[in-house]
């Protein structure tokens, strides 16, 4: 089979698909999600390879079907603003995020975020009356709402959440203390207020290098007498020691007397 990354619209992400021997990088995929059809882009030249449990495209969409779909999302954004209007109306506590049609035309969803759970079934009656299509409204979380809406991270580059990742992986305070980083707000979190996606990138090599350095707190003996660890320098695979003298010293493994 051949398998290729493709990009969907907001929550999805990149995704490995199997599709068409035809295929390649840069051509429009159809492919049978569980918010429905959707349309997705390749967005690397598929390979040839055997795998089990990939989603399959359906089929590659023709020019026609293209120019229909451009015109549905250039609907989105009237679609959008009557949804906001009549949430006003309705003075329902909820903040609209974006509004989605579906490929085909099958559905017209809107994602909303807010402190507690709204009962929104007026606002759909009122939205299917409106346009005569099936209505899906999803209440998301604040992660996925920086995934929604984009946006620049600390290191200055567009959000991982809004350019590839499918998922959001745990991320805790640990991963932060075996990396050495400060416990500052501003520094270890996202535009979504949580803590940042990419804490997760690097914990697991972070714990590896550290398996054999003796513990923070642990005393010591070097060359230059007793003391106890103070610091990991994980990634130049040396540690600080506090002599009783009070004196720093950077040492490796191979400096530790037995």
């Amino acid at each position: 089979m051949k398998v290729g990354y493709v990009r969907f619209d907001y929550l999805i992400g990149i995704v490995e698909i199997e599709v068409p021997e035809e295929v390649k990088a840069g051509d429009y995929v159809v492919c049978e999600l569980e918010k429905g059809t959707c349309l997705g882009v390749v967005v690397t030249e598929p390979l040839e390879v055997e795998k089990e449990g990939i989603k399959k495209a359906i089929r590659v969409p023709s020019k026609e079907e293209l120019e229909e779909y451009a015109v549905l999302k250039e609907k989105e954004k009237k679609a959008f603003e009557i949804c906001k209007e009549k949430i006003r109306e309705l003075n329902l506590p909820m903040k609209l995020l974006v509004a989605e049609y579906l490929f085909g035309g099958s559905k017209l969803l809107f994602y909303f975020v807010s402190e507690n759970r709204v009962d929104f079934r007026e606002l759909v009656k009122e939205l299917a009356k409106e346009f005569k299509i099936r209505i899906e409204l999803r209440q998301v979380g604040v992660r996925d709402e920086a995934k929604i809406i984009g946006g620049l991270g600390n290191c200055g580059n567009i959000c991982c959440c809004k350019q590839f990742l499918n998922n959001f992986s745990i991320v805790s305070i640990r991963m932060v203390k075996e990396q050495g980083l400060a416990l500052n707000p501003t520094k270890i979190s996202g535009i979504c207020g949580r803590l940042m996606c990419c804490l997760s990138y690097e914990y697991d090599m972070y714990v590896e290098y550290k398996k054999e350095f003796p513990k923070i707190g642990k005393k010591v003996t070097l060359q230059q007498g007793e003391g106890k660890v103070v610091k990991h320098n994980t990634l130049s695979s040396t540690f600080v020691v506090e002599l009783e003298n009070g004196n720093l010293v950077v040492a490796s493994m191979k400096d530790l007397k037995n």
